[in-house]
């Protein structure tokens, strides 16, 4: 009689558990990873970027089919055809743009997360600065997919940032004629933004994705505490039935569970925007074509990129532009500037806790300043929070070599 194992896998699984070891992968990656179970729906910020990207990928495959790369078909290709002859074009079209901007605000959410419980000490470096490459794709990302609908602010947007390579009084205009593929923005142009925004920068992206992923393996995710949890022993506790008491949880399904109930809400808030407040994520100015000849009175970048913007704007070529580089590259260093032997919530770090505030309050002016035009008295604002901005890195190492050990 043969005897049945009640244990035994299917044949398929079997078949590739023994050749791709998925058996393995599920238990590194799901069944094994533990989560630390003091933490709130912050935490979930990374599962509902993942699924945003997930949006952009699937809406922007849609919008592939119908858009063309010619300066001189680009503009109706978007505003016509995929608005108003494609079926469901329009709508496919609202998902990616208004996916565009919350990307950024789930990316500020999730960094000034990290910043104010610290999640970036203690051996958790490479996970700050795996983000932190992130986020820099995605803005090589938001910007190459802001210049093809070949409106009038991606044409002049795209003149101003370009221009940056110049360097100052370097005067490196072989370089930006170079990016450009021309003098000005032309086909030249469109068509290497079309391929940095379609295949380079989307596989870039997954790459450093993979990256972010593997880098929160080894020392694990923080907690609202910041404390220093025994995974392992944490793990055997909850294996041992001691599930009350465990610190930790698994990620699948007791903390996938949690993340599903945000997803949810967040699903609910997105779709709201799509269907109702779409415009937020498409600028007016963008709904006329591409003139080289008539310049907008105002030109600005797209809201998640005005606090930098800002920075660079009250001062002349040269200063403005090591001021725009000191912002695009000093978050990078905080890992490093932070000097605290704390691993904390901010709230119980003293002086750290009114820096992260006043950093907060600072890029929320900075932003708003960014979008008006530069005369009094909103000029002089810009200029002093764009010097505050300066002033709070420089007293960061400052203030947290201070700080006193809280147990």
């Amino acid at each position: 009689m043969a005897h049945f194992d009640e244990n035994a896998k299917p044949f398929s699984e079997q078949w590739l558990d023994d050749r791709l070891g998925v058996r393995t992968l599920k238990r590194v990656l799901a069944t094994e990873y533990w989560i630390p179970k003091d933490i709130n729906f912050l935490w979930a910020m990374g599962m509902l970027l993942a699924i945003t990207f997930g949006i952009l990928i699937i809406t922007g495959i849609f919008l592939l089919m119908y858009y063309k790369p010619d300066t001189a078909l680009a503009f109706d290709s978007v505003n016509y055809t995929i608005m108003q002859e494609v079926g469901f074009g329009w709508l496919f079209r609202h998902m990616h743009g208004v996916a565009a901007s919350v990307v950024f605000l789930l990316i500020y959410i999730h960094m000034f997360t990290g910043i104010y419980y610290g999640s970036y000490k203690r051996g958790r470096e490479m996970i700050w600065l795996s983000g932190m490459l992130l986020f820099v794709t995605f803005s090589a990302e938001a910007f190459s997919g802001y210049m093809l609908p070949w409106g009038q602010m991606s044409y002049w947007a795209g003149m101003v940032i370009t221009n940056i390579f110049e360097l100052g009084s370097l005067e490196f205009t072989g370089l930006v004629e170079w990016i450009r593929g021309d003098y000005v923005p032309g086909d030249a142009f469109l068509t290497r933004f079309f391929m940095l925004h379609v295949f380079l920068l989307p596989l870039a992206i997954i790459g450093v994705i993979v990256l972010h992923f593997g880098t929160l393996r080894i020392p694990h995710v923080n907690n609202q505490e910041g404390e220093e949890i025994d995974f392992d022993a944490e793990a055997q506790k909850y294996l041992d039935g001691d599930t009350k008491n465990a610190k930790v949880i698994r990620f699948e399904w007791d903390f996938l569970s949690k993340d599903i109930m945000v997803l949810g809400f967040f699903l609910l808030f997105f779709f709201y925007l799509v269907f109702f407040h779409y415009e937020f994520a498409l600028d007016p100015v963008n709904f006329d074509p591409a003139d080289g000849l008539k310049t907008p009175p105002h030109i600005y970048p797209e809201w998640y990129f005005l606090w930098s913007y800002e920075i660079l704007r009250p001062f002349d070529k040269d200063i403005g532009l090591m001021a725009f580089g000191f912002a695009q590259g000093i978050f990078l260093a905080l890992p490093f500037l932070d000097r605290s032997p704390n691993t904390k919530p901010a709230h119980k770090r003293g002086l750290f806790f009114i820096w992260f505030w006043l950093m907060v309050i600072d890029l929320i002016v900075l932003s708003v300043m960014g979008k008006v035009p530069p005369v009094e008295p909103f000029g002089s604002i810009g200029y002093y929070a764009a010097m505050s901005f300066f002033a709070l890195w420089i007293a960061l190492p400052i203030i947290t070599m201070m700080e006193k050990k809280v147990k």
